[in-house]
């Protein structure tokens, strides 16, 4: 017999299937299209890692089980490859990024190849290469033209590790998604995209994806924080009564307002202090809040700090004047920067107003009682109270009220408002995408024309990791004016390099294209993404930025679908010993290791086996031998029935061992079909065919051999889309000239899954006292005879009298006595 040996195998047929263009899509439009797709990874130095192989090994078992089920399918891959560690590395290694980054990419293919993943590499595409970034500064340059991308002067988050900007959503805590160092605020020149223009259509069309997991788009709706509510317009006596407008949520808590709250950035507060005896000390207050993260400015923890500017504001419906602060707790970026102080109705502001001796007015209380002097903020229902002609009315009620009389009055009126500020788009660093911009003192801001784009990167920057490395760059920077040919500087930011996998699956669909991003007739003919598999930490960031882009996309008339990815699936973390796997924790297993040990096929069962899609997985070293063990019984099990297939009989089902067998075969195929292709549930689908071996190597040598075959034959196929390289060996070894990969997918016999006889448990009095075989379709009658006609039973029954006999057909018979 034969040993199984991964080594030869798989390599073999890897070479066979990338000489044969295996996995090139199929473009056959009479099939239905199904466009599987993982998330590309970052090609860092340290190669794949185990929650890329769990990745890649489940898009792969969907897109082989789409093939076989006749779909033609899209299953390409890529490198998102532009990014800060890369030029972080240049910086230690004194070498040039690009460099650093394309042997990486090199590494990853040839690590994926090993893996036996069914990519249509003819399309992969990588970030960093001109023949993709030449087409994300065209998309750029569609987005200027639309309105939507602009620049402006504003207080950023700056990453003083990494000397970049960051968007809020790279924002963790405080910290720097990528470094966890503490960010600072910095006013810089910087290009935004107008994302809140789509805020809406970014909350309302999550309803148009039911396969996406609610918590997921929980996330997108919290981050985007759209709120219904009022503008309240206060004015301030001391400024020729300038304007400042707050949002609230709560109108009906207006005649509550004992101060008003500005963010210390606020445009106001220079001048409201100007010349005051505080001015110095609330000067010195801001510097420092300038440098403070948002969590040291608003945790939950931190002290409410804040300064009275000796100004006052006058109240829109009641001409009250009253003081006006700035506070650490409230922030430009947020709302308005101005915040109306509460504190009989607001926690947060109770406290504040404690602390600083300011009044509490309650304005709302419960229906027919008296509140005594509040010891915290009332938040509960009610109905108003010292609210002039309001008295009386539902708090509900009265938040529509009271913004229809602010509207009516000019001072404010019903509006929404939304947490999600516009995408903060700039980098300065080298290993980015070029904004195509140029600046002329003659003509202003100058887009680069399409036709002479791309904008390379050049190879003369300095990588000294004191500043911008693209600014160094004498051949970069100095330039021509595209308008007027005058001399012109170039813009050297770079692009946030989130808008490169913002784009990447579109250009899937038409990779070749050096005329367009995609053209629209193949983009349509691909889109939607039909399952999508990554990480759960790209849950906001990537998901967010994708839909944004493809609904511009759409806008343009570029393609028809209005959002990208039809379902999405979060993975679990791969865990080892209760921990994610990193170097510092010294728990890291490398899947080439795994594969040299055991082949890529082990490493895949197993990590397609130990948990459902979106659990964590807890990484088992006996896991993976136990893989390895079901794979030889596998291939023994094919080579000692290697004579069933050289003169293969027809399958006679006739006898009760054929039977049995024909039936769990008919049931296993029909879970695999389910748990593969409605309930993507991998694990399970697994568990059934291994229930099924185990059913074939039980099987009697004197029963039907035709039946075996059949079992065998359709087992090999059931596991092909796990386990490519062994069943593709094993489907040849049977006799087969084509590849296992190009099957249909089996299909079971709904008559088959019928029972002839099923047992039924027998109870007297509740306790279980034996069984019977009954025929699956007899009624109760016949089932009760047959349980009372049983020896025991009958022996237990002398005596006694019968006083009910329950049947549940297909469980059981209780039968009571006494």
């Amino acid at each position: 017999m034969k040993k199984y040996e991964p080594k030869d195998i798989e390599p073999k047929w890897q070479r066979i299937w990338r000489e044969n263009n295996t996995y090139r899509a199929d473009e056959d439009p009479s099939k239905p299209k199904f466009y599987t797709l993982e998330m590309f990874p970052y090609p860092s130095g340290e190669g794949l890692h185990m929650g890329h192989v769990r990745n890649y090994s489940m898009g792969d078992l969907v897109a082989r089980f789409k093939r076989m089920k006749g779909y033609r399918v899209l299953h390409p891959m890529g490198a998102d490859a532009f990014g800060l560690p890369a030029e972080n590395a240049a910086i230690q290694r004194g070498v040039n990024p690009r460099e650093w980054t394309l042997n990486n990419m090199k590494r990853i293919r040839e690590e994926q190849s090993r893996l036996g993943i069914s990519y249509d590499w003819d399309r992969y595409v990588a970030t960093c290469e001109p023949d993709y970034y030449r087409f994300t500064q065209w998309l750029f340059l569609l987005f200027y033209e639309r309105g939507l991308a602009y620049r402006k002067k504003a207080a950023v988050n700056w990453c003083p590790e990494c000397a970049t900007v960051l968007a809020n959503e790279q924002v963790e805590d405080g910290q720097c998604w990528r470094c966890d160092s503490e960010v600072e605020k910095k006013e810089l020149k910087q290009w935004f995209l107008r994302i809140t223009d789509y805020a809406d259509r970014l909350v309302d069309d999550l309803e148009q994806l039911p396969h996406w997991p609610e918590k997921v788009k929980a996330m997108q709706r919290n981050w985007i924080g759209r709120s219904q509510g009022a503008e309240v317009t206060f004015t301030i006596p001391d400024l020729n009564d300038e304007p400042v407008s707050v949002f609230t949520t709560r109108p009906d808590t207006l005649y509550g307002v004992t101060y008003l709250v500005l963010a210390p950035e606020h445009p106001l507060v220079p001048q409201l202090i100007r010349g005051r005896e505080n001015e110095e000390s609330v000067g010195r207050f801001i510097d420092r809040m300038r440098k403070e993260s948002e969590l040291e400015r608003t945790g939950s923890e931190v002290e409410k700090m804040g300064y009275d500017t000796g100004a006052t504001a006058r109240h829109p419906l009641t001409g009250e004047e009253i003081p006006i602060w700035v506070a650490n707790y409230v922030l430009m970026d947020y709302g308005t920067g101005a915040v109306m102080g509460v504190p009989a109705h607001d926690e947060r502001d109770f406290q504040f107003a404690r602390k600083h001796g300011l009044e509490i007015r309650q304005v709302i209380q419960p229906k027919d009682e008296t509140t005594e002097e509040l010891k915290n903020a009332y938040v509960g229902e009610g109905v108003l109270v010292n609210s002039g002609e309001f008295d009386g009315l539902e708090h509900r009620k009265a938040i529509s009220v009271i913004a229809d009389r602010l509207e009516a009055e000019g001072r404010g009126g019903k509006t929404t408002s939304y947490r999600l500020r516009d995408w903060l788009f700039s980098r300065q660093r080298y290993w980015g995408c070029p904004i195509p911009i140029v600046y002329c003192d003659s003509c202003g801001t100058v887009p680069v024309p399409k036709e002479d784009l791309p904008v390379l990167l050049p190879e003369d920057a300095v990588f000294d990791g004191k500043r911008n490395p693209l600014a160094t760059s004498e051949s970069f920077v100095h330039t021509t004016c595209p308008s007027c040919g005058g001399e012109a500087r170039r813009e050297t930011d770079t692009m946030d390099t989130f808008i490169d996998s913002s784009w990447y699956f579109l250009r899937y669909t038409d990779a070749g294209n050096d005329r367009l991003p995609f053209d629209k007739d193949q983009a349509d003919r691909w889109m939607n993404v039909d399952y999508y598999i990554g990480g759960i930490e790209h849950a906001v960031l990537h998901l967010l930025y994708s839909r944004f882009v493809t609904k511009v996309l759409h806008d343009a008339g570029m393609v028809k679908a209005v959002e990208p990815f039809e379902q999405y699936d979060p993975l679990g973390m791969v865990l080892k010993d209760g921990a994610k796997m990193s170097k510092s924790k010294g728990n890291v297993v490398s899947p080439m290791e795994i594969i040299d040990r055991f082949g890529a096929d082990t490493a895949r069962l197993f990590i397609l086996f130990a948990a459902p899609p979106n659990r964590e997985l807890d990484w088992s070293e006996s896991g993976v031998e136990g893989s390895y063990r079901f794979l030889n019984r596998v291939w023994r099990m094919v080579e000692q029935h290697q004579d069933l297939f050289r003169d293969r009989p027809d399958s006679r089902p006739e006898d009760a061992e054929a039977k049995k067998l024909h039936r769990l075969l008919h049931q296993t195929v029909k879970k695999v079909t389910e748990d593969i292709g409605e309930r993507y549930q991998f694990n399970t689908a697994i568990s059934a065919v291994m229930e099924l071996v185990n059913g074939i190597q039980a099987y009697p040598e004197d029963a039907d051999r035709g039946t075996l075959a059949e079992a065998i034959e359709k087992t090999i196929l059931m596991l092909a889309p796990s386990v490519p390289h062994l069943t593709e060996e094993l489907w040849h070894s049977i006799g087969h000239s084509d590849s296992v990969h190009d099957q249909d997918w089996p299909s079971y016999d709904e008559k088959a899954l019928i029972q002839d006889e099923i047992e039924i448990v027998v109870q007297i009095n509740g306790k279980v006292r034996g069984k019977v075989v009954v025929p699956s379709q007899a009624d109760r009658q016949t089932i009760q005879d047959q349980a009372m006609e049983q020896e025991k039973v009958k022996t237990m029954l002398e005596g006694k009298t019968v006083r009910k006999v329950i049947v549940v057909p297909g469980k059981l018979v209780n039968i009571v006595a006494n």
